[in-house]
């Protein structure tokens, strides 16, 4: 599922998403996650 958020991401911005780091993909999932969730309704 991260691999294809990177592929959707790099995509329209034109980068090649194999040159894109899997491990930094999901750090900056996990920052996106837990800095939504830090935010009250």
């Amino acid at each position: 599922a991260i691999r294809a958020l990177l592929v959707d991401a790099a995509d329209p911005a034109g980068y090649d998403p194999d040159r894109m780091s899997f491990t930094q993909g999901v750090r900056v999932v996990r920052r996106q996650v837990t800095d939504q969730a830090a935010i009250t309704p």
